[in-house]
């Protein structure tokens, strides 16, 4: 079932969220539901928030074609994107590298608004699956960037907080703008969006 994907303003984006303690029929349910929400905004990633559920729960798939991701590695072994994807994670623990590397972003609970951001080049990720077991994962390109990107929203936090002082002045007029017109058309702070703008990175 596709979920509404809640946008920009809504309180549930600034929650830090919940370990997930038991995976129940309704996780599960809720996980495929957020895959499916994901494909139909034409996204790489979506986390639990992002459909108004405050827990630590996210997914991310990115297309094995992706040239970007030169590091993966699953609990120490190489892999490929086709092997390890798409990817549905609980209660991440994550470990930067001291490299860094920016890229474009985008989040589908901001439509319409991309800038760079500069993160760490590679990730280690320590999370839980579905099915009870605990997985490390190294990434770095879009992956890489999509695990940073979701894990902040566990946290309450969103791309627009990790710009540049003078990039940040200029998202915080976009937005101001981008609310104003979403009020115009008659969206609300749980408004799906399916505009699909955010074919890469849109998270």
């Amino acid at each position: 079932m596709i979920l509404p994907i809640v946008l920009y303003g809504n309180p549930v984006l600034r929650m830090k969220c919940q370990p997930v303690t038991q995976v129940t029929d309704e996780i599960r349910k809720l996980a495929a539901d957020m895959m499916e929400t994901m494909h139909d905004a034409r996204g790489v990633g979506l986390a639990a928030p992002q459909v108004a559920v405050a827990i630590q729960m996210a997914v991310i798939e990115v297309p094995p074609t992706d040239q970007s991701v030169t590091v993966l590695r699953v609990n120490g072994e190489d892999k490929t994107l086709a092997e390890t994807q798409p990817v549905i994670f609980l209660n991440p623990k994550l470990v930067l590298d001291n490299t860094k590397a920016t890229g474009e972003e985008g989040c589908l609970s901001i439509p319409h608004l991309r800038y760079d951001v500069r993160r760490a080049g590679v990730v280690k990720v320590t999370y839980q699956t579905l099915e009870g077991e605990t997985v490390t994962m190294e990434a770095d390109g879009l992956l890489g960037r999509a695990f940073q990107h979701e894990i902040d929203h566990l946290n309450g936090i969103l791309f627009t907080d990790r710009l540049s002082a003078a990039s940040k002045l200029g998202a915080q007029r976009k937005l101001k703008r981008l609310v104003q017109e979403w009020k115009e058309e008659g969206w609300t702070c749980a408004q799906q969006t399916r505009e699909g703008d955010e074919e890469e990175d849109g998270e």
